[in-house]
């Protein structure tokens, strides 16, 4: 939890939960953006891979408009390359 957001002052939840968390959200909403957001630097490799194993799909890269900070581009590619996950390419607009 980050002070002084909404959930600030919630207690953390145990990884487990977590992880079952995401695998509910992709059961519930199957074609929707799983996504990890601010704070996986807190999350070890491990961890992230069981996320997107349950089913995420999604990560914000970078540091804007988020509240925390976010592994670098570098550790997420070498994540991705060691899970078999290829990245979506972005659509032209």
């Amino acid at each position: 939890p980050i002070e002084g957001t909404p959930l600030g002052e919630a207690e953390p939840i145990e990884p487990i939960e977590f992880v079952r968390t995401i695998a509910l959200a992709r059961i519930m909403m199957p074609k929707s953006h799983v996504r990890l957001s601010a704070g996986r630097t807190a999350m070890s490799d491990e961890m992230q891979a069981l996320c997107f194993f349950a089913g995420a799909n999604s990560i914000f890269v970078g540091d804007t408009l988020l509240t925390a900070e976010n592994p670098g581009e570098d550790k997420d590619s070498a994540l991705f390359r060691r899970l078999g996950i290829k990245p979506m390419e972005r659509e032209a607009q």
